[in-house]
């Protein structure tokens, strides 16, 4: 059986969030998100402070750039399974606790290897949180909102990313580049103890919840254990949304990595100016995470066909995101590329709720497993798509990388269309799909 196939019946109310307990533990993980981006960027922020600092080479900084990456890429699907073998409430305590003791690490670097080792310890404990927080969300969501806290979260982490320039800068600027990050690791190791908390790994652990809240889940895993992962059914379910990830995740490098240099280079823009400017661009990916989760959440609503619903918002996600590319290059103007490429990151980010939906639809006992066989295929971009963008760009200018793009994006839009995951619960395997509340 397809993934929650069913046939069509009227629309319903979605399950409320508010005057919730798990309004306010998506609130909390909205801050964790927030803060999970404001640590892995921020040495870009500071990284010229710390060359002179630390008298390091240009090669050494590509090294310690890339050792989040790395660790971070491959370690995906072992953090999600750490996660659900301790519980998300024990997991992500020591995820922030060590990631938080990573950043202060970063601050107290004497050189290359201790600020390369701080940077592999981030992508060490970071490669497990989102898997993990997406175990807890599928204990604690209803399924008809499960694409819409995907996308409240998701947007958290870009304006994390968006702020984390000003935040580090303006502490560089207070009191040197050591504090800022001292400052970010005790803010992380204090989110850590909040979540230890506040969090329950049962939504019936938690003192209080009412049986109203715990009614309106009935679809939701009830035991605190976890059955042997069904490694032969879910890989195959999974490795077509990684690659679709792989597609989303390569196209979102370009942006984050290579965007100011584009505007700068083609447009002849100063610092203020093109950072202004990046800055509005990515502005249009906050929306669209949000955006992309409610509408996946609305035709499941609506079709009672989770299949249709996060195809149907990945397909339109990524068509539009490769449209809107095109006239960056067909016309030259600074409004028309601003205007189009913020359009495209919008699209691009229709689907990253939608992509970390769908492991907590497939698999919801196994989630944090699943969602790290998903995220690998993001991670994986993550180490490729400087390196090849680079490359092609040295060779041939701006406008062949973003080509590629482009066809990378059409290519995932029809593996999205074709992919038909299964869902699997320890009871039978493929179950029908969850009854709505």
């Amino acid at each position: 059986m397809s993934l929650l196939e069913d046939k069509p019946t009227a629309a319903v109310t979605a399950t409320p969030m508010r005057g919730r307990v798990r309004g306010n533990v998506v609130i909390i993980l909205c801050v964790m998100y927030a803060i999970s981006y404001i640590d892995r960027t921020n040495i870009s922020t500071a990284l010229p402070t710390i060359q002179a600092s630390l008298h390091l080479t240009t090669n050494e900084l590509g090294w310690v750039v890339s050792a989040f990456s790395i660790p971070y890429a491959l370690l995906q699907v072992f953090g999600g399974n750490i996660g659900e073998r301790f519980g998300a409430r024990k997991a992500l305590f020591w995820i922030a606790l060590l990631w938080g003791v990573a950043t202060l690490a970063t601050g107290l670097s004497i050189g290359f290897w201790t600020l390369f080792g701080a940077r592999v310890l981030l992508g060490l404990t970071e490669a497990a949180a989102f898997p993990t927080a997406t175990s807890a969300m599928t204990r604690w969501v209803p399924s008809d909102r499960n694409g819409f806290v995907q996308g409240v979260v998701h947007s958290a982490s870009r304006l994390g990313n968006a702020a984390a320039p000003l935040v580090v800068a303006w502490l560089i600027v207070w009191a040197g580049w050591r504090v800022s990050f001292l400052v970010l690791g005790v803010v992380s190791i204090v989110w850590g103890v909040i979540w230890f908390a506040y969090f329950r790994n049962r939504p019936d652990e938690h003192k209080r919840v009412t049986q109203v809240e715990l009614d309106e889940m009935p679809d939701r895993p009830k035991s605190a254990a976890r059955p042997p992962v069904p490694w032969r059914r879910l890989i195959p379910s999974m490795v077509p949304v990684a690659f679709v990830d792989f597609g989303y995740g390569w196209t979102l490098w370009v942006f984050l990595t290579w965007l100011p240099s584009f505007l700068g280079d083609s447009y002849g823009l100063k610092l203020l100016s093109y950072a202004g400017f990046t800055s509005v661009v990515l502005i249009g990916g906050v929306f669209g995470d949000t955006v992309g989760g409610m509408v996946s959440d609305a035709f499941y609503r609506r079709t009672r066909d989770m299949r249709k619903s996060r195809r149907n918002t990945l397909v339109i996600g990524l068509i539009g995101s490769a449209a809107w590319l095109v006239p960056v290059f067909a016309i030259h103007n600074l409004v028309v590329a601003i205007v189009s490429l913020t359009i495209s990151f919008f699209f691009l980010e229709l689907c990253n709720a939608t992509l970390w939906a769908i492991p907590m639809d497939t698999a919801p006992e196994w989630a944090g497993t699943a969602s790290g066989m998903m995220n690998t295929g993001f991670g994986i971009a993550g180490i490729l798509s400087p390196i090849v963008f680079a490359a092609v760009l040295s060779a041939t200018g701006w406008q062949w990388p973003f080509f590629a793009s482009i066809v990378l994006l059409l290519v995932a839009a029809v593996v999205a269309w074709r992919m038909n995951p299964r869902r699997i619960t320890s009871a039978d395997g493929l179950a029908p799909a969850p009854s709505l509340p």
